[in-house]
């Protein structure tokens, strides 16, 4: 079984993606984690983050098995994914990757902003995750604190918008809802309510599938 799990920054797909793989026992992907390896790194190598050529030329040397969630979740670095992520040779750098993650068995989860429409158009599970900016940046502020990082909550809001417009505007592989996807708005949901609405859709979904 493959679930798709697509949704804008903070909304909790990830926290979604990694409960629903383990209570299917499936392996867990969050493509997000690829796309800032590579914006992190460009900021390494010294690179600037529109030469596109470095960014390419990193993202197909990367080692994928040593990804840092701790070193590639901070401000900067999200910033920074947000921007190398519309190269669209960054990005067919990684779709390979993303798909034989998706294609063993016992099947995956995988969250991101192109999964059930760019690398997993046919997986089995849909959800588009997603909640009000203002619920997002206080949700994400909250986690940079308890990390220690000091950071204002209108900062965060507005790095949130701005990767937004550039995720839903990009030419490439643009976040967006996919037809076939469920809508799980968790604006008003605790993370426990939200993980049960994400196991409601998958049961729904394989129930009328004749859980195939």
């Amino acid at each position: 079984m493959i679930i798709a799990i697509d949704g804008p920054a903070a909304s909790g797909k990830g926290t979604l993606g990694k409960k629903l793989a383990e209570h299917y026992g499936l392996r867990h992907l969050d493509s997000g984690l690829l796309y800032r390896a590579v914006a992190k790194a460009v900021l390494d190598n010294g690179s600037q983050l529109d030469d596109k050529q470095a960014a390419v030329s990193l993202a197909k040397s990367l080692d994928l098995a040593a990804l840092d969630e701790a070193a590639l979740k901070t401000p900067k670095v999200g910033e920074a994914a947000s921007i190398i992520s519309a190269f669209s040779e960054v990005r067919a750098a990684l779709v390979t990757f993303q798909r034989e993650f998706a294609a063993k068995t016992p099947g995956a989860v995988l969250d991101g902003r192109d999964i059930g429409t760019v690398i997993c158009p046919n997986a089995d599970v849909k959800i588009y995750v997603t909640a009000a900016p203002g619920v997002r940046a206080r949700r994400r502020t909250t986690e940079y604190r308890a990390q220690g990082r000091q950071i204002d909550e209108s900062t965060v809001l507005a790095d949130i918008l701005a990767r937004d417009a550039r995720d839903t505007q990009r030419a490439i592989a643009p976040l967006k809802q996919a037809q076939d996807a469920h809508l799980l708005d968790t604006t008003n949901m605790d993370i426990s309510t939200a993980i049960r609405a994400a196991i409601d859709i998958v049961e729904a979904t394989r129930a009328g599938r004749g859980r195939d």
